[in-house]
């Protein structure tokens, strides 16, 4: 436990740190000297996300298969996806519905400046964007090649691979044994790899923020208090909700719950990268007493279709940006736009900004200016904080709670560890 302490302790120290030497550049350089320094210092954050990545695909694909193949017949694989997919779809609905409400009822983007647009950060993201058809939606879910999916951390399209390779080792029975176990031992290597990579999110911590507010400065926070105060409003009714819900079925496990994710929790928060605990969160889902086998199986699944904080903030940013510019949308409309972002977001990497891509493809459908992003934009870092926070919430309570249904739910291993 003290090595655990140490690194939170200091992950805490990088934040402050960064934060502190941030505003000091931010206050006293010239603006061709803040560009440069927020560049170069953010390559510390985005080492730290680039260890992470690296090890996502070999961890999905071994967990995955192992968790399938142990769960041993094709019946409890459709049972266990069967309760994931019922809690993902059913917490996805609640998010989206939730910003939805609380976008119509605290009208945010009427206390939005349009004068503080970020129009070159939004550059990147029409980059990024894709109109949604049937055609990119298939194309988005199927791979046509596991290496090209692993390759681009395409964590949907090995979703599907990993299901497909499990289910016919499952099915090999005897045969296959020696491969399942050559994975297991894959993914225990992978998973120590992870206390390695952890070592350095302190540093990573510290680029990240030092990179934002050295742009930015925290005075940031004049021009958008009302719209970011709102949205953790929302974060945290959707907290509420989650966590109420967490109780009902876990009991008093949830408090243990909580202390177990903890430091993946202020990970995700510090780096904006739900995806940067993912294998930390792994590993402490089993220390709670999640199975291996259910683990390895839903973790993944929720990684592509439950992340609860993004869906969230897809209807809240996209509303409020629609409020901003005066643009009217009927509540049968909003709710086609739910519904929308629904199928479109499902396998949206668990990274920095990735939802704003969403938000700016649903803004083009809507007929909602999609320049309007780069009003929002400044403050989407901070927003991503608790969002990607979030996000591992519901991941970690849709795998324990799946487990309790399963009755694979054991008391906590490890607790008394050192």
């Amino acid at each position: 436990m003290a090595k655990k302490n140490r690194l939170t302790l200091y992950i805490l120290l990088a934040m402050a740190l960064g934060m502190a030497v941030g505003y000091l550049v931010h206050s006293n350089s010239s603006p061709e000297f803040i560009k440069s320094f927020s560049k170069n210092i953010n390559l510390l954050g985005k080492v730290f996300i680039r260890l992470v990545q690296m090890i996502i695909a070999p961890l999905v694909f071994s967990t995955l298969v192992v968790g399938i193949a142990k769960l041993g017949d094709l019946k409890a694989v459709g049972r266990v996806g069967g309760k994931a997919m019922l809690w993902f779809v059913t917490a996805s609905l609640a998010s989206l519905l939730i910003g939805m409400v609380l976008v119509n009822w605290l009208r945010p983007g009427d206390f939005i400046d349009l004068s503080h647009a970020d129009t070159e950060g939004v550059k990147d993201l029409l980059a990024k964007k894709q109109e949604f058809s049937l055609e990119k939606f298939v194309e988005h879910i199927i791979p046509r090649s596991v290496i090209e999916a692993m390759a681009t951390n395409e964590v949907l399209q090995l979703v599907v691979f990993s299901v497909f390779f499990g289910v016919a080792t499952a099915a090999m029975g005897e045969k296959a044994k020696s491969i399942v176990k050559a994975l297991d031992t894959f993914s225990h290597i992978i998973l120590k790899m992870v206390g390695y990579v952890m070592n350095f999110a302190p540093v990573g911590v510290f680029g990240a923020l030092c990179a934002v507010v050295s742009m930015k400065g925290l005075e940031i926070f004049k021009f958008y208090f009302i719209y970011f105060g709102y949205f953790l409003i929302g974060i945290a009714v959707l907290w509420m909700v989650l966590l109420g819900v967490g109780y009902i079925i876990l009991g008093k496990r949830m408090t243990e719950l909580l202390k177990r994710i903890g430091g993946p929790l202020l990970i995700a928060f510090s780096t904006t990268s739900s995806e940067a605990v993912f294998p930390k969160l792994t590993e402490e889902l089993e220390r709670f007493g999640c199975r291996d086998r259910i683990v390895s199986f839903v973790l993944p699944l929720g990684y592509s279709f439950n992340l609860d904080g993004s869906m969230m903030y897809m209807t809240f940013a996209s509303l409020a940006i629609a409020q901003a510019y005066d643009v009217h949308l009927n509540t049968a409309t909003q709710l086609t736009m739910l519904l929308v972002l629904m199928l479109t977001s499902k396998g949206i990497a668990g990274v920095p900004r990735a939802s704003l891509v969403i938000v700016l493809a649903t803004c083009s459908m809507f007929n909602i200016p999609p320049e309007g992003v780069a009003i929002i934009l400044p403050i989407d870092h901070f927003c991503d904080m608790f969002r990607s926070m979030t996000n591992v919430v519901g991941n970690a309570l849709a795998t324990s709670v799946v487990s309790k249904w399963e009755g694979e739910l054991e008391s906590g291993v490890l607790s008394q560890e050192s």
